[in-house]
């Protein structure tokens, strides 16, 4: 069965991702971000976000983010690869899709790691900090595109999250030909999610909205208090 139906704060995420970073501004403040926290590297890990994928196509912000990731990697800037991201509004665990695309453009899968509970962009960077400690990594950074960036500063800066900033640069996507590029053949059956209900009808917007926020993890930290 296809997924075709996307939410509106869904479909807006996208088109700010996938375009805004091509925006004169966001290149402005992309590039000295990056250059003052990549003198941070090796990182033992990189966050990455995922993005919901409805199994028809290689989505746009799902491509330029996998890359970036790849590109990270391969220039020996990140150890490993955090992929982060559950089954939320399509009834794939998108850090698992994503992880499949990275192992087919050819990144070692014993480098590449997911964390399947987030479902909005701050969850994925607690939850994945939290996995990278696990593993006892300590110099973490979140790569990304810079419109997400500015989605999660706030929190992460309130909730002491020590995660840095490696924005992505889009000339360098560019040159992966990123917008351009064929999706690599991938097993998308080994992030299906059976009896799926997606996050639209499970909760209210108001819970969604908190969620954004980071309230739902302020909420299960209470609960384990």
């Amino acid at each position: 069965m296809k997924y075709r139906s996307k939410s509106l704060l869904v479909m807006l995420i996208g088109l700010l991702a996938a375009f805004g970073n091509s925006c004169i501004l966001y290149r402005m403040k992309s590039k000295p971000m990056y250059n003052h926290y990549i003198k941070y590297a090796p990182f033992d890990a990189i966050i990455v976000p995922g993005y919901p994928y409805y199994g028809e196509k290689w989505e746009d912000v799902v491509k330029i983010r996998v890359l970036w990731a790849k590109y990270l990697y391969e220039q020996g800037y990140a150890k490993h690869i955090i992929f982060s991201g559950s089954a939320v509004y399509s009834p794939y665990i998108e850090s698992r899709i994503m992880k499949e695309y990275a192992i087919a453009l050819g990144i070692d899968s014993n480098a590449i790691f997911t964390e399947e509970k987030a479902e909005h962009s701050t969850e994925n960077v607690y939850y994945s900090y939290k996995l990278a400690q696990e593993h006892g990594w300590e110099n973490v950074a979140l790569a990304t595109d810079y419109v997400q960036v500015k989605m999660v500063r706030n929190f992460v800066s309130k909730e002491q999250i020590p995660v840095v900033y490696l924005p992505m640069l889009i000339h360098i996507v560019d040159t992966m030909q990123a917008f351009n590029r064929p999706a690599p053949p991938i097993n998308d059956s080994v992030a299906f999610v059976p009896d799926f209900v997606p996050i639209t009808e499970r909760e209210s917007m108001h819970k969604r909205w908190k969620g954004t926020r980071g309230k739902n993890i302020k909420k299960e930290k209470r609960k384990k208090d």
